[in-house]
């Protein structure tokens, strides 16, 4: 998930009657009311016209300051990878939530984005009798603490395929969850469905761009990173692309640095002339201004290689292609595949900076730019998510509940 705008900048289009006769009542589990995601998915179920209440988390991650625009009630702070941490704040708010059982019994719907929050979720709405309201688990990512083969990794796996079976429906980003994870590991059979992370359905996006430039060939190629930057083997690779092709690149790197995963990030790049660090961009204001200044982006994630990494379909990949910027991915991963199969950009087959380096030594800039240029001649649906594909979910759920 990119955590890497400044969340207040986000606004929706027009927001339908909130008083139309088939409004649900929606509440959301949210690990974290300031992660982008989180705001993008709550404001884009707002824009449908349901009365959406969320129960959410804060973590010590950026953006302290941003308080929801939506009813939210705060549960507690919780921490990235303290397991032990989370365990205790977990089971400290499924007591905080004997207070809000009349707030589940009129629920419609609930949605629990993570296995923390579905945890949560599930027994808040057994402690309020609410088995009316059917469950939804979207998740984001799988943690890679469910992928190992230890007893920590054994019991989180068993607690999650306990309420998998009592969930009415799954719901992922990618395709490669369901296809290496869910079925194949945890045995899920149940009903699924995809919300891809494409841009948030019923945002008010800036101008799309219709015409595509590239640096001209006596300049600098501009390669980009962009969204969550946390990613170590990531940073690695294309410092070491940066300064082995020297003035011939210039890398840009925008979002905010997740300190926790990147420990001195900035001391990493001040040396390089030809690494430029940006910081956080207006979202979604900002997303052509920062796309226009790059020849082609970074989309691997590398982060959890082997199983998330691998599987996910990451927001940048949607980002990019609507602004019209060619990504660059790993033929072998979930997002490689798309990249490839919908001509959003290029592939190498491993994360070798010399695999690197030989692609964009090959490429040309006209070549690039007529990449760019089929990517804003595809219609917007096909990176933006629209209303339908949230609705059509939803109405998923409350047939399945019947």
């Amino acid at each position: 998930m990119d955590q890497a705008h400044d969340v207040n900048s986000i606004a929706l289009a027009e927001t339908p009657d909130m008083g139309i006769a088939d409004a649900l009542r929606l509440e959301v589990f949210g690990f974290d009311v300031a992660e982008i995601s989180q705001i993008r998915r709550i404001r884009a179920l707002r824009s449908l016209g349901h009365k959406v209440h969320s129960f959410t988390m804060r973590r010590n991650n950026m953006q302290q300051r941003f308080e929801p625009d939506w009813p939210n009630t705060h549960l507690y702070a919780t921490e990235n990878e303290n397991l032990l941490k989370r365990a205790r704040v977990v089971a400290a708010s499924v007591l905080k939530m004997m207070f809000h059982r009349q707030q589940m019994r009129q629920a419609d719907v609930i949605i629990a984005r993570n296995l923390d929050m579905l945890v949560i979720a599930w027994a808040a709405r057994a402690l309020a009798g609410a088995r009316q309201a059917p469950l939804v688990y979207e998740c984001l990512d799988i943690n890679g603490a469910l992928c190992g083969s230890g007893a920590k990794a054994r019991i989180m796996r068993a607690a999650e395929r306990f309420l998998l079976a009592r969930v009415q429906m799954l719901v992922v980003s990618s395709q490669g969850f369901v296809r290496n994870y869910f079925q194949p590991i945890q045995g899920y059979r149940g009903a699924w469905a995809i919300w891809e992370n494409k841009l948030a359905a019923g945002a008010a996006l800036p101008p799309r761009p219709k015409m595509r430039e590239v640096s001209a060939p006596d300049t600098p190629l501009r390669l980009g990173w962009v969204g969550t930057i946390r990613c170590a083997p990531s940073l690695a690779l294309l410092k070491d692309v940066a300064v082995r092709l020297g003035p011939r690149l210039h890398l840009h790197i925008h979002g905010v640095v997740h300190d926790h995963a990147l420990p001195g990030f900035n001391a990493a790049i001040a040396e390089h002339d030809n690494i430029t660090f940006h910081g956080p961009y207006a979202y979604p204001d900002g997303l052509a201004d920062v796309y226009a200044g790059l020849d082609l982006v970074w989309s691997q994630d590398l982060w959890q290689t082997g199983n998330n990494s691998d599987w996910l379909l990451p927001n940048r990949i949607y980002e990019a292609s609507w602004a019209g910027c060619p990504n660059i991915a790993l033929a072998t991963t979930e997002t490689g595949r798309r990249v490839a199969e919908d001509k959003l950009g290029w592939v190498i087959e491993r994360a070798d900076p010399d695999l690197l380096i030989e692609l964009l030594n090959r490429l040309e800039r006209k070549e690039i730019m007529a990449r760019g240029q089929a990517l804003l001649d595809r219609p917007m649906d096909a990176f933006v998510q629209s209303r339908n594909e949230l609705s059509d979910v939803i109405d998923r759920v409350m047939q399945e509940a019947r």
